[in-house]
Formats: C-alpha cells, structure tokens, sequence
C-alpha cells in the first residue's frame, strides 16, 4: 500500500467514530484486508440487506450515520447511502414526483402535494446491492472492485484506475468518485463493522427498524423468515443482478 494512501485512510480513521471492537478491526481495513480481522471467517457468512419501506420516515439518520463513520464527504454530491421520497399523483401516477434534498441527510420538507387527495408518499432508501453477479465486478480493468468470499462488494483504493467504468456500469447508480483520492468509493455494508459482530452504521441508528442487515448463511437469523412471510422485491430485476437488497413494500413507481 503506498504511503499517501496509508496516511490518508489513516487521518479519515481519526475523525471516526466507532466502539472498541470496531477499532480493533481498523488495522485491516486501511491494509484492504478487513475480511482477515481477528475471529471472523469470511466463509461462514452471505450478507443482505432488508429495508421496509413501510416503516422509513424519512429522517435522514441513516445518510448522516453513514457520512460519519466512513468518513464521507460533507458535500451533497457524494453518498453511500441516501433516501429518495416518492410522490405518486392519482391524476399522473405514471410521473411520481422524485426528490432527494442533500440525499435525505436533513429530511425532507413538508410536500407540495400533501393537501392533495388520493397523493401517496412513500420513502426509499438506496445503498450498493451487493449483487451476487455485480457489472461492476465485471467491467473493472484491473480487479480493483471485487466480491468478498461473504458476499460485500468492495473496492481496493490501492489498485482502483478512476476510470469510472464501473461508475457507469452500475445499474443503481450507487458509486461516485471520492474527490480527495480520485478513486471509487460506495457503501461497504460498514465491512469494518459487521466483521466484528456489529451491525452497519445505518441499521443500528434508524429509529423505526426500517433496515436490517441479515446473513443468509445463517439458519437462525431472522432474514429467512422475514423474506418467507414478506413480499420482498429487488431494484431493477430486468438486470438479473442478483440483488442482495431486498425491499418490502416496494412500489412500482419506484426507478
């Protein structure tokens, strides 16, 4: 790794804020190698993200808790993860108004059409599908996008190029190019986190349980009965990306 890198993921590691045993597994993220922290056995492990649309209020927690446990930019341009609000008019449902001030980070302000009869509302949050067959796995030049053997689609800064293929390849338009180190950044399903037992920065801080991070290598987590009992769909299953985020609720408004 070189030592520009190691100093910058070192300084963005001091400004984040994490428990004892999420620290402990730092060392290995800024060497690209989180699946290796002490007690966790990348084998045993498929996660999946859950999220209920029903239950998401639009708070914006999610979009802030994430910012500041991965270091992300303050600037509206750039996010792991954001929250969109739909609004389906009765008389155009075919043109639902979408919005997303500051990707959800503040909330969201009181709707124009809320005085209107018959408007349905709803929130979405989006993220990385952590797809099971990524394109961005797959248009990458030089493996810098990869698939970890527990099912987290991640990004080694050391070898990323900026080409920005993948950028364009992703379907759900969940990667940006961090502006401090000209590569490709995108959620990680808080891979620092969940490699010690902890839950993403998203899912511990939303107030309502609208997301859930589920291992499907597990017979006892509670995913399974939640996919049995709901009806869960994907983003975009025309892409026959196999999405590993699942949404409950989901309308057929949503892009």
């Amino acid at each position: 790794m070189s030592a520009d890198r190691r100093e910058f993921l070192l300084q963005t590691g001091k400004l984040l804020v994490l428990t004892a045993s999420a620290a402990a597994a730092w060392d290995y993220v800024v060497a690209a190698q989180p699946e290796k922290a002490p007690g966790y056995d990348a084998n045993t492990h498929w996660w999946a993200m859950v999220i209920d649309i029903e239950k998401c209020i639009g708070c914006g927690l999610c979009v802030q808790a994430c910012k500041k446990e991965n270091g992300v930019s303050l600037d509206p341009s750039y996010f792991r993860t954001w929250v969109e609000r739909y609004e389906v008019d009765p008389d155009d449902p075919e043109h639902p108004i979408v919005t997303s001030p500051n990707g959800g980070y503040d909330g969201f302000p009181e709707s124009t059409l809320a005085d209107k009869p018959g408007v349905k509302t709803f929130f979405v949050p989006k993220l990385c599908n952590h797809c099971a067959d990524s394109p961005c796995v797959q248009v990458c030049p030089v493996g810098a996008t990869f698939r970890t053997q527990d099912g987290v689609v991640l990004v080694d800064k050391e070898y990323c190029l900026g080409c920005r293929y993948c950028v364009q390849a992703c379907p759900y338009g969940c990667r940006y190019i961090d502006p401090t180190t000209n590569t490709v950044d995108k959620c990680t399903l808080c891979y620092h986190r969940i490699t010690k037992g902890l839950q993403t920065a998203c899912v511990e801080i939303c107030p309502t349980g609208a997301r859930y991070l589920g291992d499907l290598k597990n017979p006892n987590d509670p995913i399974h009965e939640y996919l049995r009992t709901h009806k869960v769909q994907v983003l975009k299953p025309q892409m026959a990306t196999h999405s590993k985020t699942y949404y409950n609720g989901l309308d057929g408004a949503v892009r």
